[in-house]
């Protein structure tokens, strides 16, 4: 069967997201503490992966617009595909650390230059396409917990043991990814532009100094910011409410289901009604629910407030990795996805930091509140200046 490459890259992303994230959850926090890290030493491995994410997202980003984008997924599938087995020899937290770093620069490619690659096939059908490739990787990223989990409950006898073979089935993905990605052409609309770096790095300095990619990336960044507390405190927040883990389990899970399933909705509907209406409406939907969050402690509503807080993130992401395609050329998309991609991470990594900080002196009710807060002004600044902000017709 040749399937297109939408299709494999939608394949692809699967496969390789579904890798990385069985490589940290649950696994990772558990592995390093097998090998006598301290709540600190976890800590500081579980964020390495997102700091090269953070540093790596634009180079490459740049780099799929000089060298085409092939090139780059191909590098991403080769970390997927050689990273999972090098935990197999792992005997102390360092090593560990070290391979995480390696291990981060294959998300770090892969997600912004898939991205532009998608931002390069489709234009009129851009945010519904952009959803269906999230969906996948979302697909990929909502199985691999519960596989990885499974298998480390499975083999509780033998931890040491377990986590070799997680590790071994997450390579086993990424190989699979590289299979796909070597299937990917390299013709027509995938091709790579050619040009020079005086050219590239010019196309690099118009993304970053665009007022509207930079403002659009920040909402995201700041939904970001607010998934990350949630996800991070509302498993303690609801324990210490009274709910048990399983039903803790159900509103994350619930969550990921709802933003799976819209997300090709909502970018279709981006791509018909405009993306700056749907990115406020998002924006200020999310924070009202992170906000809303400190008044309840029973299952229902906090269920409620989990599901809406997905949709939320759906109608948002849905409509701003498009609006920042369309604020960028195509010899660009590369470069303005790597922007975005770092930015995102920032928000993302910070999240679970700054609202620690928060809830240890005030209150879970607190962080969350805060979150919100920062969401609610980052859309009503990107509302303001959005009728500022023009689409590039350099498609």
């Amino acid at each position: 069967m040749n399937l297109s490459p939408f299709a494999l890259l939608c394949s692809t992303g699967l496969f390789a997201i579904f890798s990385s994230t069985i490589s940290k959850s649950p696994v990772l926090p558990l592995f390093a503490a097998h090998l006598g890290a301290g709540p600190s030493g976890v800590g500081m491995v579980a964020s390495v992966s997102a700091f090269t994410g953070i540093i790596a997202s634009i180079p490459a980003g740049i780099l799929s617009d000089k060298l085409g984008r092939r090139k780059m997924l191909l590098l991403s599938a080769i970390v997927f595909s050689t990273a999972p087995f090098l935990y197999l020899m792992v005997s102390n937290i360092w090593q560990l650390a070290a391979i995480r770093f390696y291990h981060g620069f294959a998300t770090a490619i892969f997600v912004p230059v898939a991205m532009a690659l998608v931002a390069d096939l489709f234009h009129k059908e851009r945010g519904e396409k952009i959803g269906w490739f999230s969906t996948a990787t979302l697909a990929g990223r909502f199985a691999a917990p519960a596989i990885g989990g499974g298998i480390i409950g499975f083999m509780v006898y033998n931890p040491g043991l377990s986590y070799k073979v997680v590790y071994m089935v997450c390579g086993a993905a990424g190989v699979t990814a590289l299979v796909l990605a070597l299937k990917i052409p390299d013709s027509g609309k995938v091709k790579k532009i050619e040009r020079d770096w005086n050219e590239t790095f010019r196309a690099f300095r118009g993304v970053i100094s665009s007022g509207g990619i930079i403002i659009t990336s920040s909402v995201e960044a700041a939904i970001l910011f607010a998934y990350g507390t949630f996800e991070t405190f509302i498993p303690l927040y609801s324990i210490k409410a009274g709910l048990t883990a399983y039903e803790v389990g159900i509103l994350i899970s619930a969550q990921v289901i709802t933003l799976a399933l819209t997300k090709p909705v909502m970018g279709r509907f981006s791509d018909r009604h405009g993306r700056k209406p749907q990115i406020t409406t998002g924006a200020l939907t999310g924070a009202a629910c992170i906000w809303s969050i400190q008044y309840f402690g029973s299952f229902v509503p906090l269920l409620a407030l989990s599901i809406l807080f997905g949709l939320s993130l759906s109608i948002v992401t849905s409509a701003t990795s498009a609006l920042i395609a369309d604020l960028s050329s195509r010899e660009a998309h590369g470069s303005a996805m790597g922007i975005l991609g770092s930015i995102m991470d920032i928000g993302h990594t910070t999240g679970p930091i700054v609202s620690g900080i928060i809830a240890s002196v005030y209150g879970y009710g607190r962080a969350f509140g805060a979150a919100a807060l920062l969401l609610a002004v980052s859309a009503v600044i990107f509302f303001t200046c959005s009728g500022k902000v023009n689409v590039s017709t350099n498609l």
